[in-house]
């Protein structure tokens, strides 16, 4: 049996019931997406370790292939998403010295800055604020225009972009293609800023490793600069709102979290398992031989998507893994991938998702839903789930 995926519009973080189903009784299902040719979807944990981790699962065997998704467009050309090692190890070294646990820690105080700075604003105009853009858009989104060497004023601008780049129905293909277009003019013109003026950020020592290294092309230098700046702040500043909504209609997990701030590390994995984050499945891998899978043969050249909000509730691994429990002590969640395509920016994520949740609980005593759950409005037509507005009051 093959069914369309996803199996029905998602309900604001709900996760879809069916996957409990099919990972006790077709833990590898056919489906079919919106766009792109028909696949295998993987929902237990185990198999989804095994086709994010596992070499006989190619990203790169994608390339050429109307691949399942959930969006009308395919990734640009030399997306480091789209890439296997060693190409993919080449891009990911020239990045990951900016995300190593080192410069994460010395950027804490700078994020931790920015974090207070934005609640010293929220008190001064008082409840109720929305959270979005009053704190989860603007605290990601300035740490990573600092990082990379983006104008924070130019924020709108990219803003719209990457909810573009992020389209399953928001935006038209066209208006997708325009936005991608002029994305690709914004960086390609900062690209050619820092070669005339060298700057000691990302941005600037990506185009070093470009012209003076020779370690990138263009395409690559271009494509990367794109993903890092639309991937840098769209997930997080999703997931702060997602995370406190999440808390607030936990009462008795957000009382623990009140009374031991201490908890906030172990509560972001918690929540990072618990939270969906994307509406759909993560990005298809095909099988570069015939694979024993979920108790089926995925034949080479066949695609497979790998569930990871469904391998976050698999009740082989997590018990009870519908409850939310800040004091969770078992295996480690996917929320951030595995294998060689593990997040390149969890470091950065988790420090900035740790110091907004210690900020916003510390310094807004009895935080609350404004005006509960009407007050809301959720993300629609992207591949990320989340608070469009989320006003709060405390007090």
């Amino acid at each position: 049996m093959t069914r369309a995926y996803p199996f029905s519009e998602p309900e604001k973080l709900d996760i879809e019931p069916l996957f409990e189903q099919l990972r006790t009784e077709e833990p590898l299902s056919r489906v079919t997406m919106p766009y792109g040719e028909p696949a295998w979807l993987a929902t237990r944990y185990e198999d989804v370790k095994v086709v994010l981790g596992d070499p006989r699962f190619s990203r790169a065997a994608a390339t050429g292939r109307d691949e399942p998704r959930l969006r009308p467009h395919l990734p640009p050309p030399g997306n480091i998403l789209s890439l296997d090692p060693p190409d993919h190890s080449r891009l990911r070294r020239l990045v990951m010295k900016a995300f190593t646990m080192r410069r994460i820690d010395a950027l804490r105080t700078r994020a931790q800055e920015i974090a207070d700075g934005l609640v010293d604003t929220m008190l001064a105009q008082g409840p109720p604020t929305d959270l979005v853009e009053a704190f989860a858009l603007p605290f990601p989104v300035t740490v990573i225009c600092e990082l990379l060497g983006v104008p924070f004023e130019d924020r709108g601008d990219f803003r719209v972009w990457s909810d573009a780049f992020l389209s399953t129905t928001k935006f038209t293909p066209d208006e997708v293609l325009d936005a991608m277009t002029k994305m690709n003019e914004y960086m390609a013109g900062l690209i050619a800023q820092r070669r005339e003026t060298p700057h000691d950020d990302l941005l600037g020592a990506l185009v070093v490793a470009r012209d003076e290294d020779d370690r990138l092309s263009e395409e690559e230098l271009l494509s990367l600069a794109q993903t890092l700046l639309v991937a840098g702040h769209e997930t997080t500043a999703s997931q702060i709102p997602n995370f406190v909504y999440a808390l607030l209609t936990h009462p008795g997990q957000l009382a623990l979290l009140r009374a031991d701030l201490g908890l906030v590390p172990k509560a972001v994995e918690e929540l990072m398992r618990f939270v969906p984050l994307g509406t759909g499945a993560g990005i298809a891998r095909y099988a570069t031989e015939d694979v024993e899978l979920g108790g089926v043969t995925v034949r080479a050249g066949e695609p497979v998507l790998p569930a990871l909000a469904s391998a976050n509730r698999d009740g082989s691994v997590y018990s009870d893994p519908e409850v939310l429990d800040l004091l969770r002590g078992e295996a480690t969640h996917i929320g951030f991938g595995h294998g060689a395509h593990h997040c390149l920016g969890a470091p950065l994520a988790r420090m900035e998702l740790q110091v907004a949740l210690d900020t916003l609980l510390r310094r807004l005593p009895e935080l609350r839903l404004a005006e509960g759950e009407a007050g809301i409005g959720w993300k629609l037509g992207l591949s990320t789930r989340g608070p469009l507005q989320l006003p709060l009051a405390w007090g």
